[in-house]
């Protein structure tokens, strides 16, 4: 009977899953790995040509973009294996650890930048103008198209990777805006100044994925995920007496789940506890938590009070 009883729960649990196992990113980002390669080199040529360190450190932001677009879709691929024996969950996890590495590596690139830029501050160089907006040109025109093609996808990876590109193409505006002012007005310190703001726009966005990956490595409660709501919902059930020891983190982003304790009627049967499980489930679904993992108890149980944890001495000692 448990087996029947449980099977709509694992329905309605794959449909909500199907949004995360969707192939269109995997293949963008191949297409976008290749092309960011192009940038790379066109940059690097350039920025060597030119004697610019702001076409350098927009390379270097290119260079995070093929980490990041790299391991986004090393990632995607990754998520894609089914669950087994030694990973329950599946490899949904090797996505957040991919966008971990890559902001910390962002952060690394903007230190080198501002410290190469200090030095030109005080010595400025040289710079060609000409090979600024070559190089510059095609990374602006390759990271608008493959910015703004995946632009609506709400993977976190390819949110990143998105952010990579768009934050590119912004560097690469700049790095032509500089080249002509520094036609115009043989202004040298220029090329430094765009490399800071170059440096400090890549660490913003550094800074804000390292938090967010930080959350979900730390069984943080989801972004958007309304906790005393969450509790609320639960004890809005119909024969449900309290609730306790209720968790939800996210297993990867847009991917939630929930664990709790209910106490119910100690008299009622498993058929009739049923529906309020389903019910529960049902709630969940509506706030976006899609795998709910639910221990149902009599008020005779022995556990802790406090909502939101159950420590594990008390229930010994009881």
């Amino acid at each position: 009977m448990s087996s029947h009883n449980h099977s709509p729960d694992h329905g309605h649990d794959h449909d909500h899953g199907d949004v995360f196992h969707s192939h269109a990113p995997a293949g963008k980002m191949k297409t976008a790995f290749f092309l960011t390669v192009v940038i790379l080199a066109a940059e690097v040529v350039g920025g060597l040509l030119s004697h610019s360190l702001a076409l350098l450190a927009d390379a270097g932001h290119v260079l995070t973009d093929i980490a990041a677009i790299g391991l986004s879709w090393f990632a995607l691929k990754q998520a894609e294996k089914p669950s087994n024996q030694k990973m329950t969950y599946g490899y949904h996890r090797a996505g957040i650890l991919a966008a971990f590495i890559n902001g910390m590596t962002l952060i690394l690139i903007t230190i080198w930048i501002l410290w190469e830029a200090y030095g030109r501050f005080n010595h400025p160089e040289h710079v060609t103008p000409t090979w600024m907006f070559i190089s510059a040109g095609i990374g602006l025109l390759m990271n608008l198209y493959l910015g703004l093609g995946m632009r609506n996808e709400e993977n976190i990876n390819v949110k990143s990777a998105v952010l990579h590109m768009l934050g590119d193409a912004a560097a690469s505006a700049g790095v032509i805006v500089g080249g002509l002012i520094i036609m115009v007005t043989k202004w040298y310190v220029i090329d430094p100044i765009l490399s800071v703001l170059i440096a400090l726009l890549i660490a913003s966005g550094a800074w804000r994925i390292v938090t967010q990956t930080v959350g979900i490595l730390m069984e943080g409660t989801p972004k958007g995920i309304d906790l005393p709501k969450v509790i609320q919902e639960i004890k809005a059930v119909t024969g449900v007496h309290d609730v306790h020891d209720v968790h939800v983190w996210g297993i990867t982003s847009g991917k939630n789940a929930m664990s709790c304790h209910i106490v119910l009627d100690g008299s009622m049967s498993i058929r009739d506890s049923q529906k309020i499980l389903r019910d529960l489930e049902h709630r969940m679904v509506h706030m976006n938590i899609g795998h709910v993992t639910v221990q149902t108890e009599d008020a005779k149980h022995p556990h802790d009070n406090s909502e939101l944890c159950a420590t594990v001495e008390t229930e010994h000692h009881h």
